[in-house]
């Protein structure tokens, strides 16, 4: 029998989350530069923190392996 750790399983999942965060962030963080895009930019980083803030707290919260993989970020989103 497989016995996963739910904890272990957890930092996994918020490595992942702050991977796919980072990738998000890579193109806003170059617009941000950039006085005719910065508001915009700025806006959608916002955007960002909080989709990710949202999915940090499910992980944090979820207490079974299929709970953190329905917090997970999608592939592709």
């Amino acid at each position: 029998m497989i016995v996963i750790n739910v904890d272990k399983a957890k930092e996994i999942a918020h490595d992942k989350r702050r991977a796919a965060r980072s990738a998000e962030f890579a193109p806003l963080d170059i617009k941000a530069t950039i006085p005719a895009e910065a508001t915009a930019a700025e806006e959608a980083r916002q955007a960002v923190r909080d989709k990710y803030a949202a999915m940090q707290t499910a992980i944090d919260a979820a207490s079974t392996v299929d709970a953190i993989k329905a917090a997970m970020p999608q592939e592709g989103a």
